[in-house]
């Protein structure tokens, strides 16, 4: 219990009390429920999806990009940012890149990523909410699994990238994630959300979901290793949004 916990307290601004401060093995554990803890929050966007169905299309988007943004504290977007900077803007330098990311300001490449992140989720949702008067299921499965997917893409950066700071929260998760059940939890993660999106829109609509949450995954790992060797708390952020943004932008079109 007190990994799921750990793993709710740092995705969200749910107020969850930890009884003491969890264990390295706690921490490394508390990845394996992140699919878990994306599922609860597309289910809450889902219903808020649902309870606006009759407002504009525009509004609701509005209401569910808001939703979304503010239920992480914005600790991805500001990942994104970070990295953005960092990765685009050290001109090769490795040390450079980690030192950007340090810094809590943000630069014009930064802001910029955020801005088209936002821009394309709110298109996304404008679109699903368009269609959910006669679709309210389908456009339900299309959030859980996109923000499930986003979120299970951090198991797997852990998996295959080397977490490049020694010290620190991300790096006692990254050492003592169990590699076994973590695989497991990518399997059973990526089987549901292809039973689901085959149930809801086909087989067409899962290939969409799935081909653009690993292309955008395959993209990050390959950018971040290049460019520091392997991952960050930073570049884990970026990881999670865009992922995120290209599997929405994908169940947008394919649903």
């Amino acid at each position: 219990m007190t990994a799921f916990l750990a793993a709710v307290q740092f995705l969200t601004l749910a107020p969850v009390q930890l009884r003491a401060q969890p264990s390295d093995a706690q921490l490394g554990s508390s990845l394996l429920f992140y699919p878990l803890v994306g599922a609860l929050l597309g289910g809450a966007l889902s219903l808020i999806a649902a309870l606006c169905a009759g407002l504009p299309p525009l509004v609701t988007a509005a209401l569910l990009l808001a939703a979304l943004s503010l239920a992480s504290g914005g600790l991805h977007l500001d990942g994104l940012a970070d990295s953005c900077d960092a990765l685009a803007g050290a001109g090769g330098d490795r040390a450079r890149a980690l030192a950007i990311m340090r810094d809590p300001r943000c630069g014009a490449l930064g802001a910029a990523a955020v801005g088209i992140v936002l821009i394309a989720k709110f298109a996304a949702f404008a679109a699903m909410a368009s269609a959910a008067a006669g679709a309210a299921a389908t456009v339900a499965v299309a959030i859980i699994a996109a923000v499930t997917a986003a979120r299970a893409a951090v198991i797997a950066l852990y998996l295959s990238a080397d977490y490049v700071r020694p010290a620190g929260l991300g790096a006692a998760m990254a050492a003592n994630l169990p590699r076994a059940a973590g695989f497991a939890v990518l399997a059973v993660t990526a089987v549901a959300i292809a039973a689901a999106c085959v149930a809801g829109g086909g087989l067409g609509a899962a290939a969409a979901m799935l081909g653009a949450a690993a292309v955008a995954f395959m993209v990050c790992r390959r950018l971040m290793v290049a460019r520091i060797g392997g991952a960050t708390g930073d570049t884990t952020g970026a990881t999670v949004e865009t992922v995120e943004t290209a599997t929405l932008l994908a169940a947008a079109a394919a649903f």
